[in-house]
């Protein structure tokens, strides 16, 4: 079960937040603490005093329940909430929103203290892995722990932009069904090079259907927007400064190379290091267990705070 719970970002942007564990045991209503939203979903906090807060940041144009596997997993030991990051799932998608790097970074720093997760173990893939490790940066009083999932720290440049805006045009929407999402994300789609039925799945969990058909819940043009203030750039500086201990975790089919992410293990002060066979990118999603092996060692060591 997940009990959303709204905070608000930088700029007013209303946040939708998901916390993973066992349903409340007292009726929200009588006790003051929170309210249904009237799907089902809980607003408010339930989890026991003291339990180590984990944040889960998903990657450009993920949302929460992409993490819902590991979230279910660590909630036996963890306050386990995932964050649908601004233009992302039930979050706001301002037309005129900012969705520079700070900002990002800003509403999870915002999401923690609202939440009253730090100090906070901040996992995060791709995207969301970077806006962890800029937080982390900033704010290291609030970061015990960081997981950074198939990030990539270099600079990817002006032709992955491009490359980006033609594959968003490639996409044929609307999609007749869900079957037909499933079936182009995890076999037509050209960036495919073996039948996927996982990347299928990613990608179906980020639609809904329309009038016309299924479209994705976010704007692609809003994504482009988000991923041009990090690809001219490169992050190693802020990787230096992250104090806490921090692992660094790829698929072995991934996006980030070895070469690549053991050097970001040897910038971060406390850096550690992990792979997981038989994964692309979406290493959370296509091996679930296998990523839970690789990280849980890792928090392990971090103890319950």
């Amino acid at each position: 079960m997940a009990r959303r719970i709204d905070v608000t970002g930088t700029g007013g942007v209303r946040l939708a937040a998901w916390e993973f564990g066992d349903p409340p045991k007292t009726d929200p209503a009588q006790d003051g603490q929170g309210a249904y939203d009237g799907q089902g979903a809980y607003d408010g906090h339930t989890a026991p005093e003291g339990s180590p807060g984990v944040l889960l940041l998903h990657g450009l144009m993920g949302r929460a329940s992409h993490w819902a596997s590991t979230a279910r997993r660590l909630s036996a030991r963890y306050r386990a909430v995932a964050l649908d990051q601004r233009g992302h799932g039930r979050s706001d998608k301002p037309p005129q929103g900012s969705f520079t790097r700070d900002a990002y970074v800003d509403d999870a720093e915002a999401a923690l203290e609202q939440l009253g997760l730090a100090p906070v173990v901040l996992i995060g893939h791709a995207m969301g892995a970077l806006t962890a490790w800029q937080l982390a940066a900033r704010r290291p009083d609030l970061v015990r722990g960081l997981i950074i999932c198939d990030m990539r720290a270099s600079a990817l440049g002006a032709a992955s932009q491009r490359e980006w805006g033609q594959w968003f045009e490639s996409w044929p929407l609307p999609f007749a069904t869900l079957a037909d999402v499933r079936k182009w994300f995890g076999e037509d789609d050209p960036w495919v090079e073996r039948p996927n039925p996982a990347r299928g799945e990613f990608y179906a969990e980020v639609m809904a259907e329309s009038p016309d058909g299924w479209r994705p819940v976010f704007e692609p043009e809003q994504m482009l927007r988000s991923r041009e203030t990090w690809v001219y750039d490169a992050h190693w500086e802020e990787l230096a400064q992250v104090r806490c201990p921090a692992l660094v975790v790829r698929g072995l089919d991934g996006e980030l190379g070895r070469a690549e992410a053991q050097e970001m293990v040897r910038v971060l002060p406390r850096g550690q290091y992990a792979e997981v066979a038989d994964a692309g990118h979406l290493v959370h999603y296509d091996q679930p267990e296998a990523w839970c092996a690789a990280i849980e060692p890792f928090l392990d060591g971090l103890g319950d705070g």
